[in-house]
């Protein structure tokens, strides 16, 4: 990056030398307009309307124009402000953070230490993080007086220009006097809508789709001339549905399961893409192992080689458990077959007679109970 500025942040006796670099810049493909007929370029020419030269940008001076009288201003006469030489960007106060209105804050610029010695700086960034605060200021910038707020962004310090109050205009719409009732359900709804919507912001995660297309459009039309397929080159586009009436709820209804049903779909594949990640990082374990066998060569993976080694003489121990018991019970249960048929022998034939007359008797027992 290239330093646009160079000065010095003061804040009382303190002062802290750095030079601005601009923060932003634009990603839009540059155009520039042509004949539509022949492709000539048009551009624009600095004509004078009294003599009908074409003036040079550096013959060029300002005017200001009351209706009646012209007063013409030179760079000369810019240059003479007293404010327009000064290069200190002077804080005026430190307020808290959450004060500030976003509806003011206009462009960024990078303020870098331009000294040896960055005590100063760190000085002002460290009382900022920690105070929780930022600094009101005001600098000059290309010809303009300017109102700022120095606040911190990792470990630089960044100066963002301010809208002054004048400046913003005041919201007076006569829709919004009106008195609106809204349920208790409808609330709900447009909180549970919320709450399906909420995420962290990650910037990286959003792109300018505009951009993208007509990068796009220009390398189709640098490849295939005048004879380009607009349907080839970015898909059929759904036609839009004709303006159907929803009430309130029922649009809510729908945003809350549209945008649910979305997110599933999006952990659906999220988990599918782990397993097959975690598939094919199995099956290239498993071909290094078949590689490194195969050529006669020790395996790398020693873990899970011992952990099947464990896994084997565990089922080898059980299957042998398993027959031994099996072994050790087979001839237990013909002797338990002897032994109760010899009880049966030894016992007189009479008792199981005796048995059945006694449950005869305790039937009408029962009955008569």
């Amino acid at each position: 990056m290239r330093a646009i500025w160079k000065g010095s942040v003061s804040f009382g006796l303190v002062n802290v030398p750095i030079k601005l670099y601009s923060a932003t810049e634009s990603h839009d493909v540059a155009l520039h307009q042509v004949h539509n007929a022949d492709g000539g370029r048009i551009r624009y020419q600095r004509r004078c309307e009294v003599c009908g030269k074409v003036i040079a940008y550096e013959d060029i001076a300002k005017a200001y124009d009351d209706g009646d009288r012209t007063v013409v201003l030179t760079e000369e006469d810019f240059d003479a402000l007293p404010v327009e030489r000064s290069r200190e960007i002077s804080v005026l106060e430190f307020v808290p953070s959450e004060q500030l209105d976003p509806m003011m804050m206009q462009k960024s610029y990078y303020l870098a230490p331009d000294s040896k010695s960055t005590k100063s700086y760190v000085l002002l960034r460290r009382t900022l993080e920690e105070t929780d605060r930022t600094a009101i200021v005001n600098f000059t910038l290309r010809e303009k007086t300017r109102l700022g707020a120095l606040r911190v962004r990792g470990d630089v310090l960044v100066l963002q220009a301010l809208l002054w109050e004048d400046e913003v205009r005041a919201a007076e719409f006569p829709e919004l006097d009106q008195e609106v009732k809204l349920s208790a359900k409808e609330m709900q709804m447009a909180a549970a809508l919320v709450s399906s919507f909420e995420s962290d912001f990650d910037p990286e995660s959003f792109t300018d789709e505009y951009q993208v297309e007509l990068r796009q459009l220009i390398t189709a039309k640098l490849e295939q001339g005048e004879a380009l397929d607009t349907e080839k080159t970015f898909g059929e586009t759904a036609e839009e549905e004709g303006g159907e009436v929803l009430d309130l709820m029922e649009a809510l209804r729908r945003s809350v399961e549209e945008s649910r049903s979305k997110k599933g779909a999006a952990k659906g594949a999220g988990s599918v893409a782990a397993k097959e990640e975690d598939a094919a990082a199995e099956g290239s374990a498993s071909e290094e192992e078949t590689e490194e066998s195969g050529s006669g060569a020790k395996p790398a993976r020693k873990a899970p080689a011992r952990r099947s080694t464990a896994r084997a003489a565990a089922g080898k121990k059980a299957s042998a458990t398993r027959a031994t018991a099996s072994t050790s019970s087979a001839p237990r249960a013909p002797a338990r077959k002897t032994a109760a048929a010899a009880k049966d022998e030894e016992k007189p034939a009479a008792k199981k007679p005796a048995t059945r007359s006694t449950t005869r008797k305790k039937a009408p027992a029962k009955k008569s109970a």
